[in-house]
């Protein structure tokens, strides 16, 4: 063998070794740990004092402070508070803010501005990540093409880059019922990785007719955090009916969810997020007005979801649905939602621990 045709085989084979290294060095090898997002609790009302407290209750390990209501949210000294509080209580910290979107251009600067206030606070309280999405849903996307969506979504965070790398803080891109996996993806890759990643939330695809796991395939190397939720997914004569169900009694299978983290994901921590008390949802698959909004859908992932709808059925067991969308919650129920609230998160926390093996701390403390 000479020594052109040596060289040539050596780069063919570092070729084909390439993804597998890859592969590997993305491989979590060891035990995961586990944080709950505090948005699940909202109806109990807690400071973040009370909320840091309460997740250090339960032995986890992590804690995604979202939507905080407490007082002090905007003020400095109280970031220190909260960073200083969770380091006593033994808690990694997650935090950030929402939608970046401006709704019209006037607004562009004063999107900039937020999302840059809301990366300034998550340095303040120690998280290296900064949650962030588009809009609410797909309706409240400000411009008429996922395209031109996409495009202002990276205006937006090339505005904010140097601040963003001089805090050392990443924007976590959460996937928020409005685009598919795919289009998400072209958001981390056109801002650069080491500017964003992907809050990857495995119940909101559900709500663009997409399979949590395609979700999981395509975003799960460029994930800096992960949410774990739950869903019921069936037929409907319109296409599907999707429901958010405490985690482990939905169709998804969250074992196989959490190899596939395991192959794809860099370090990241887990956190559990039953968002519950709502009623189902209709996504309207068989009408053609559903798919104006992703006109370059992928069938083979399209039939993933199928396949989920047709395996499932409606959630059979006891649940208050109260929290309808745009309307006031009856005073008679508030405390009904109280309880099932913190009911199920620490029902889903249980799943989570004893069902996929997630946490640490829980492991070392369970003998004392």
């Amino acid at each position: 063998m000479d020594r052109r045709e040596f060289l040539s085989r050596s780069l063919l084979s570092a070729a084909a070794v390439a993804p597998l290294c890859r592969s590997l060095r993305a491989a979590i090898t060891g035990p995961i740990e586990l944080g709950l997002n505090t948005y699940c609790l909202r109806f109990q009302r807690w400071n973040d004092a009370q909320l840091l407290d309460y997740v250090a209750s339960l032995k986890l390990d992590a804690v995604f402070l979202q939507d905080s209501i407490d007082p002090g949210t905007n003020d400095p000294a109280h970031w220190k508070e909260v960073r200083d509080h969770a380091k006593r209580v033994g808690l990694h910290l997650e935090t950030g803010g929402g939608s970046i979107l401006p709704k019209k251009e006037e607004d562009f600067q004063k999107s900039v501005k937020t999302l840059e206030q809301n990366l300034e606070r998550a340095a303040g309280m120690g998280s290296k990540v900064c949650r962030a999405n588009l809009a609410g849903d797909h309706r409240g996307l400000p411009r008429p093409t996922n395209e031109e969506n996409i495009e202002l979504a990276l205006r937006v965070l090339k505005a904010v880059r140097t601040r963003a790398l001089d805090l050392g803080v990443k924007v976590a891109m959460e996937i928020h019922k409005d685009l598919q996996s795919w289009e998400h993806k072209q958001i981390i890759e056109g801002a650069g990785r080491d500017l964003a990643g992907t809050y990857l939330d495995t119940a909101n695809p559900v709500y663009v007719a997409e399979d949590p796991m395609v979700a999981v395939e395509t975003l799960g190397p460029y994930a800096v955090t992960v949410h774990l939720r739950d869903s019921v997914i069936y037929e409907h004569p319109r296409g599907a009916c999707v429901q958010w169900v405490p985690l482990g009694e939905g169709v998804v299978d969250f074992k196989k969810i959490v190899a596939k983290v395991r192959e794809l994901c860099p370090p990241v921590r887990l956190f559990v997020k039953p968002i519950t008390g709502r009623p189902p949802d209709v996504i309207p698959y068989l009408e053609a007005e559903f798919w104006k909004s992703y006109p370059k859908a992928r069938a083979g992932e399209f039939a993933r979801f199928v396949a989920l709808a047709k395996a499932g059925r409606p959630y059979e067991k006891h649940v208050v649905i109260e929290e309808i969308q745009g309307k006031p919650i009856p005073p008679q129920f508030q405390e009904a939602m109280k309880f099932q609230q913190r009911e199920h998160m620490e029902r889903s926390v249980e799943y989570a621990k004893k069902e996929l093996g997630l946490g640490v701390r829980w492991k070392s403390t369970k003998d004392e």
